[in-house]
């Protein structure tokens, strides 16, 4: 570790220690498990409370366990397998939130209703607030459906501007904000202020546009409005984290918010850390 990473680290840290480590302002705190990525979904979550997140986002498609390394966090868990993911869960006092799936479950149109309402059962038995993905625009009534029905959140992602695809239009809050309209209210958005700062969005803007549509943030900060831009420590990018999260405190945003990081490096905890120090001193 760079000299002035342990400096920034420290700063950090030291914050912790004058904040109250359950929740900030009234949202919840913790780490997407796609920080981890390389390592399987028990480890993540001791690497969540090492760092010292109280609430964790998985993604659907990581390894379970050391243990289980061939078994899949997703909806087609076991029970077997769900007890044992839950009963981690309780041993660490880390709390799951939230899931990110993939768009798997839309492939096969004559069974998209049995596969969403699958994921959204798995939701339930695993006691998440909210999924997160990017539906196909034209399963979003089917999606409206699983919400009212399961009481579980909606939480509609962007990436970042693609120029190599035109068509995609998710990084855009203005087009995002007209998927929305007259939706459920339990139907919102995923902010990823990360893809945002890549794509040249202002994230205070976008978040102010939002409104109480916000209903979970994947926290970043970027180098610079690139879409291979790198992971930054909050505060050293273009995406005015402390801003956001002035504007999520005027709001009274009361979902959680995920440090995620996509850089993987050695000082990736260090850097996770700082980030959640960041968050609580602001």
């Amino acid at each position: 570790m760079t000299i002035s990473r342990r400096i920034l680290l420290a700063i950090g840290m030291a914050a912790v220690g004058c904040v109250a480590q359950a929740r900030a302002d009234g949202f919840d705190v913790g780490v997407a498990t796609y920080s981890f990525r390389n390592g399987t979904a028990f480890e993540a979550i001791e690497k969540t409370k090492a760092c010292g997140g109280d609430v964790i986002e998985f993604f659907l498609w990581q390894k379970l366990s050391p243990e289980h390394p061939e078994v899949i966090l997703n909806q087609d868990l076991s029970d077997e397998n769900l007890a044992a993911l839950k009963a981690k869960l309780q041993a660490t006092g880390v709390k799951a939130v939230n899931a990110y799936f993939n768009n798997a479950v839309f492939q096969d149109k004559a069974r998209a209703e049995a596969n969403v309402r699958k994921l959204f059962e798995f939701a339930r038995k695993l006691g998440l607030r909210g999924l997160t993905g990017e539906p196909p625009v034209d399963q979003l009534d089917l999606v409206e459906r699983m919400v009212k029905e399961y009481d579980i959140q909606l939480c509609f992602h962007n990436h970042p501007k693609d120029p190599a695809r035109p068509e995609y239009k998710n990084w855009d809050p203005s087009y995002l904000i007209t998927l929305m309209e007259k939706r459920d209210p339990r139907m919102g958005f995923s902010v990823d202020t990360g893809h945002l700062g890549r794509s040249g969005v202002d994230t205070v803007e976008a978040v102010k546009l939002f409104k109480a549509r916000v209903l979970s943030v994947h926290l970043k900060d970027v180098k610079e409005a690139k879409k291979e831009s790198i992971d930054l420590p909050y505060g050293q990018g273009i995406c005015n984290i402390a801003g956001t999260l002035a504007e999520l405190k005027r709001q009274g945003f009361r979902g959680h918010v995920a440090v995620e990081y996509e850089n993987i490096t050695d000082h990736l905890l260090d850097d996770v850390k700082f980030c959640l120090a960041f968050i609580r001193s602001h």
